[in-house]
């Protein structure tokens, strides 16, 4: 007995691929988890809040002197901190507009107040906050557990690290 394809199996899988690489192109781009929504995003999005940290400790795990580097950068450092944000904490408003940072959610749920985004912002995690080109935000932690983040930036003042 034999089976009668219309179309072979290579040009039937080929098809399949094509339509679902098409389908994937058109649909509309999902926010990724922890970013803010594409129609959501402008440059007068979240107003200032909190103006001083509020149940937060702060270490720092290391920094270099990026005098000292191959990529000469005077009087900034590189630096990576762990922030502890207690149930109801906030991290006050800053500004990123010369000191890029990249943000990684070890464990918890915290909430971002962003200039560039029109809504808050919920971060998980695993997520990954890229702050960078004039944004200025603070964050609280709105759960009931606490959150642990690690922040790794390029800062001015290398004399104090931990600021």
């Amino acid at each position: 007995m034999s089976l009668n394809y219309p179309l072979s199996l290579p040009t039937t899988t080929a098809m399949f691929a094509l339509l679902a690489g098409a389908t994937f192109i058109l649909a509309p781009l999902p926010a990724f988890a922890g970013s803010c929504p594409v129609d959501k995003q402008t440059t007068d999005g979240q107003k200032p809040g909190a103006t001083a940290h509020k149940n937060v400790s702060e270490k720092l795990l290391g920094a270099i002197d990026l005098s000292k580097e191959r990529v000469a950068v005077a009087g900034h450092s590189f630096r990576m901190r762990r922030l502890d944000v207690q149930p109801g904490g906030e991290v006050a408003w800053h500004s990123h507009e010369d000191r890029p940072a990249l943000i990684f959610v070890v464990s918890g749920s915290i909430t971002e107040y962003s200039s560039h985004c029109a809504v808050p912002i919920v971060h998980g995690t695993g997520d990954l906050s890229v702050e960078q080109g004039g944004l200025s935000h603070w964050w609280k932690n709105t759960s009931k557990k606490p959150v642990v983040l690690i922040s790794a930036d390029i800062a001015a003042n290398p004399e104090q690290p931990g600021m």
